[in-house]
């Protein structure tokens, strides 16, 4: 087994135990492996291992990834922030956009995933911590983004994204995870049903972030070692 095999089996294994010692199934919850700057020869890899969803952030280098790795060799999840005029590309090519934060950008995913016949699948990204330096939208306008975004033929929202701050401890982390569950449960209770997921957790934090609902960690350096 390859040093990426074996890490990869340690991370589901994490996982298995954590979300049994909570109570809950580890099917639920899908592993993502964050594959930005890390080559196609390594993403290859890390699928031949058994890995089947993979997180990108940058759309010229996932395109070029994808191009040579083929689009249904996994399940590809855009994770990085998203400009409008790249919107074209992100539906193209993944099956998730994870970080959706303004109708402006929505609208403009919808009008290409109409152009190709697509229903995309995207998360609303919420800045839990209110950082000056990470995109996502405010708590307070959760609902109401929910909502219009809901209302666009070819967008299901599928659910919601935060990236807490970087903490030594990961225990600090959890009031985050905590509060987009809760803002999970009212935009449900404000009539918008179908949030399946909540993206949260990586390499640092994903077990706390599974005891507190994660149903998609996003887990980088744990995978693949630090950045090439």
């Amino acid at each position: 087994m390859t040093p990426v095999s074996n890490n990869i089996d340690a991370v589901k294994k994490q996982i298995k135990e954590t979300a049994l010692a909570c109570g809950r199934d580890p099917e639920t919850i899908t592993l993502i492996g964050v594959s930005k700057r890390k080559s196609a020869d390594r993403v290859s890899e890390a699928i031949e291992a058994g890995l089947t969803h993979l997180g990108e952030n940058y759309i010229q280098e996932a395109v070029d990834k994808i191009e040579r790795l083929g689009k249904n060799s996994a399940c590809w999840h855009f994770i990085g922030h998203l400009q409008s005029n790249k919107a074209k590309f992100a539906v193209r090519y993944f099956d998730y956009i994870h970080t959706v934060d303004t109708v402006k950008l929505a609208r403009e995913i919808d009008k290409q995933a109409a152009k190709i016949g697509k229903v995309q699948r995207i998360l609303l990204q919420i800045n839990i911590a209110k950082e000056d330096t990470k995109s996502g939208a405010g708590a307070k306008d959760a609902i109401s983004l929910a909502r219009e975004f809901n209302g666009f033929e070819n967008l299901s929202v599928d659910g919601l994204m935060c990236m807490p701050p970087f903490f030594n401890d990961p225990e600090n982390a959890r009031i985050h995870f905590k509060r987009l569950g809760q803002i999970q449960q009212e935009i449900k209770a404000g009539g918008v049903e179908n949030l399946v997921h909540l993206s949260m957790g990586m390499s640092n934090d994903f077990k706390v972030a599974v005891e507190e609902g994660s149903t998609m960690v996003r887990v980088g350096t744990a995978i693949f070692g630090g950045r090439d």
